[in-house]
Order: C-alpha cells, then sequence, then structure tokens
C-alpha cells in the first residue's frame, strides 16, 4: 500500500505508510486507484493518462490502453502497450494520435489483471461551432476542503474542457495553511524532494472529485506558484529559503518533474503553448512563473519597480504570445493567466499593500508592453481567464484607470478579465465574517471603477461559453467544502458582447 501514497515498498515510511492506509481509497480500482485523465486535446490527438498502484515495488509494469467511439468499447479505434517503471512512478502517458476533430472519445487501460474505468474526452473542432463551453478553475488546496466543485464539474455533459489556472497543489506542510480537521496533507513535512511531489499528486488524485472531473473531460492546465513554493519566479520563492529547503533548481527540478509524471499534458521544453478551437476560438496558455518572470519588489517605492528590465513572461515568451494574438483569426482569443493583469487599487482595504506586486500590477512596464501592442494592432476581443486570487471578478481591463477609463461608456478599457475563485484554497471568509467580507468588496468596487463584479467569500468555478455573437459568464458557487456533496448555486452571471469590452 505504500506504492498508493506515491512511494515504492523499498522507501516505506512508517508513519507515512500508517497514513496512507486511512485515507479513504476505492480498492475497486485496483490497481488504478487514482483514476484516469485526459488533456492537452488538439484536432488530431490528445493525451492519456494512468497511474498503476503495482502491490509491491516492480522493475516494470506493462500496461495496455484503448481507444473507442463508442464506451461499450464493441470497437476499438487505436490500441497499444507501454511499460512503465517506478522512474515514471508508475504514471503512463499516450499521445494518441490520428483522431478525428470535435469527437468524443473513449478510452481504457488494462494491467496487473485489472481494468481501469473508462474515460471520456473530445478532440478540438477545426470546423465552426454553435458554441464552445470551458469550465475554468484554480487554486485546489487539499487541507482547506473537498474538492466538490471538481465533481459537479464532472457530472456535467456540456463542457468542451477544462481549464486549470494553477494552484493544483499546494506544497505546505500540515496546518501551514489548511484546515487540518477537514483533511491533512502527506507527507505531513513541506514539499521539497522528487519523492515529496509525488506523494502530495498521488494524494491530490485520491480525492474523488478531481478522479471524476479528471476521468470525464480532457483538462488544459498550466502551473501557478504552488506546484512548486509560493509566489515562485525564475530563480527563488518567497516560501524557499536555500538554507532549509536546498537548491531552488533543483526542487523547480523535482515539481516540474513530478507534474508531467502526475497531469495528462503534453512534455516539452516549454510550459506554454496554445490551442485552436477553430473559427470560433483561439486558447493561449502563458507561464507567469518559471519562464521568465524576475523577482517580485517589495514596495512601489523600490527603484527598480518600473524598470523594463524586469519581466513577467520573459522576451521570448512575450513575442510568442503577442505573435498569437496577432495572428489569431479566430473570434474569440482567450488567454490562460495565471496572475491578475488589471490593475487593481487595493488600498481601500489593505492600506500597507496598494498593489498585488506579484501579480502584472508588480511588472507595470511589460503589462504597458501587452497593453499598447493590443491597442496598436486594434485587435478586439480578448478574454483574460484568471485564478489566483482565491476570489471572482468581472473586469473591464484598463490600464492608469483614473486617467483613461471611462466607467459610463467603458473608453479605455481594451480587454475583459474573467476571474475564478478557488476550489478549495481559503479566502476572505475564512478569516472575516461573511458580513465583513461584503464590507471590503463593496469598498474594492468604490475605489476600482472597473470592475463589475466580485465575491471574495464563496468556492467554486467558472463557466464560459463562446458563441459566434457573445460570450457569456457563469459563476458557480458550492454550499459546503467540509465534506464530500455537490450541491451548488448559481451566483453572477456576465455577458460580453462581440467586438465590445462592456460587461453587462
Amino acid at each position: 500500500m505504500a506504492a498508493l501514497a506515491g512511494c515504492t515498498s523499498s522507501e516505506k515510511k512508517p508513519g507515512l505508510l500508517q497514513e496512507a492506509v486511512s485515507i479513504h481509497y476505492d480498492t475497486t480500482l485496483r490497481p488504478f486507484y487514482h483514476g484516469v485523465a485526459s488533456g492537452d486535446p488538439m484536432a488530431d490527438r490528445v493525451i492519456i493518462w494512468t497511474r498503476v498502484t503495482p502491490p509491491d515495488s516492480a522493475q516494470s509494469v506493462l500496461v495496455t490502453w484503448e481507444v473507442s467511439e463508442a464506451p461499450s468499447f464493441t470497437s476499438v479505434y487505436k490500441s497499444d502497450t507501454l511499460r512503465t517503471t517506478p522512474a515514471r512512478d508508475y504514471t503512463v502517458k499516450a499521445d494518441v494520435d490520428a483522431l478525428k476533430p470535435g469527437q468524443v472519445y473513449y478510452y481504457r487501460f488494462s494491467a496487473l489483471g485489472g481494468t481501469s474505468p473508462i474515460g471520456r474526452t473530445k478532440t478540438t473542432p477545426v470546423n465552426a461551432v454553435d458554441s464552445l463551453k470551458f469550465a475554468v478553475v484554480s487554486c485546489s488546496n487539499w487541507e482547506w476542503g473537498y474538492f466538490n466543485a471538481y465533481e459537479k464539474i464532472a457530472q456535467r455533459t456540456d463542457v468542451d474542457a477544462v481549464l486549470h489556472l494553477g494552484d493544483y497543489i499546494y506544497e505546505y506542510g500540515r496546518g501551514g495553511y489548511g484546515d487540518t480537521t477537514i483533511r491533512k496533507n502527506l507527507p505531513p513535512h513541506e514539499i521539497v524532494s522528487l519523492q515529496d511531489y509525488r506523494t502530495r499528486h498521488s494524494q491530490y488524485r485520491l480525492d474523488k472529485g478531481l478522479r471524476l472531473m479528471s476521468q470525464q473531460h480532457p483538462l488544459i492546465a498550466i502551473w501557478d506558484d504552488h506546484e512548486v513554493a509560493n509566489n515562485a519566479y525564475t530563480e527563488g520563492a518567497q516560501n524557499h529559503q536555500a538554507d532549509k529547503e536546498g537548491d531552488y533548481r533543483q526542487r523547480v527540478a523535482a515539481a516540474r518533474q513530478a507534474y508531467y509524471e502526475w497531469l495528462p499534458i503534453r512534455e516539452s521544453g516549454k510550459h506554454y503553448r496554445s490551442f485552436s478551437y477553430g473559427p470560433l476560438a483561439d486558447l493561449v496558455m502563458l507561464d507567469e512563473r518559471l519562464e521568465g518572470k524576475t523577482k517580485p519588489v517589495d514596495s512601489l517605492s523600490d527603484p527598480q519597480y518600473a524598470s523594463d528590465q524586469r519581466s513577467m513572461l520573459g522576451a521570448e515568451q512575450l513575442n510568442w504570445f503577442e505573435n498569437n494574438l496577432k495572428n489569431s483569426t479566430a473570434t474569440w482569443k482567450v488567454i490562460g493567466n495565471q496572475v491578475m493583469f488589471a490593475d487593481i487599487e487595493l488600498s481601500a482595504v489593505y492600506p500597507n499593500m496598494p498593489r498585488n506586486l506579484d501579480s502584472w500590477d508588480g511588472y507595470p512596464a511589460e503589462k504597458q508592453k501587452v497593453r499598447n501592442f493590443i491597442v496598436e494592432n486594434k485587435l478586439k476581443d480578448l478574454i483574460f481567464l484568471t485564478g489566483d486570487t482565491h476570489a471572482s471578478w468581472a473586469i473591464e481591463v484598463a490600464t492608469d484607470v483614473k486617467k483613461t477609463y471611462n466607467p459610463k461608456t467603458s473608453a479605455g478599457a481594451f480587454a475583459v478579465e474573467l476571474g475564478t475563485t478557488s476550489v478549495s484554497s481559503a479566502n476572505d471568509d475564512e478569516y472575516r465574517s461573511a458580513d465583513t467580507v461584503r464590507m471590503m468588496e463593496k469598498a474594492l468596487l468604490g475605489k476600482n471603477p472597473h470592475i463589475k463584479y466580485l465575491n471574495a467569500r464563496d468556492h467554486g468555478y467558472l463557466l464560459l461559453t463562446l458563441f459566434p455573437e457573445r460570450a457569456r459568464a457563469d459563476w458557480y458557487y458550492m454550499e459546503t467544502l467540509r465534506q464530500p456533496q455537490t450541491n451548488e448555486f448559481l451566483g453572477a452571471s456576465y455577458q460580453l458582447e462581440k467586438g465590445s469590452v462592456k460587461l453587462k
């Protein structure tokens, strides 16, 4: 059972093994305790994934995968046999090609005398479609509660893909950031080594909601900071001290390896990438952590704050991003964005932190470059999708709001930004009363007229629906995270007409 928690029997740790056994898992899934997943869909291919848990350490395991156009598997469209080893933490990933565009497929794995649950996935369209629907999620923390939003998304039959904007796992030790009366982290210490990251990923995939969502819909994911450490950037992180956690580059390498092992992502030298959904939408996923982000400054008074030598994306990714936007012929340009892009004045609530310097507000020169590129090239119908903040936002994106933005006409705005709340990570409501949080929201809205909606109280997901002439955003919230259940409610809905930046 040690391998269940991400370590082989030759690496047994008595306390960890005992606690791994106490986790609720479905023995009927043996040896596929972690379920199946698919991701990075394209018109002719998709990644399918699973993890095999051998009863004891094994030098290798043969795993067969099958893809069918029907869940009955009366006819197998493609199949193959792969070998997995401890070097991959017994994970299996296949890039299944020669598929048809805009098609639903079913897949399964078999190994060690067992068969996995049947997964469902979908390739991207090439021709025009009537609509697209994306479930947008971010910030799932094991100790803050059950991933009920994931399970609710799994129950939906109308989702084309799930967009995960980062903080898929958290690196903290037990009780470092969470509520241990609900669930407890494995391993109990802050994760640093490859085995640590593997164990944490393994634990997260034992959540029923995550397993079901992964089984039902293809995932397109980008990492944020907690997949490595809080407020990570290229050369370090706020939650990394060399005298405690060792060499940062080794930690990043371990975190990156475990991430690529445990997620259905197409592996390459670059994490940023793009996806075409035919004439209706192009999706651009950015890496705002490990590719080119320089160290955040400590305050607005830092002389380096406005320097054009400081970067969020890095020159290569910025050029790639601009080319993707300029060359897109799709109606909607959707940007998967880890941290807030729009200007947000926080002084009404946080007088000692008037700007979030870990977000794009901490990199004003590069943000202005992006803004100028969009305006000068007359690019329209851009939607930034953003996670990180554990709050929901609907924003008409403008820079230098006081000087250039008109809240009545929306003049001065050049895009919209839709922020998704956390799946489970603490928002303001975990620390303050709901009435206090509502007062904070009101104060922030008063200072920021370009923000049309803000909810810093509830957990859930954003549902983005794209039509040829309009886009719609619906924020759904879960009734509770303290036990597994999927009661939800619709918190807000906003619409955007093609060619406009006015949120209604």
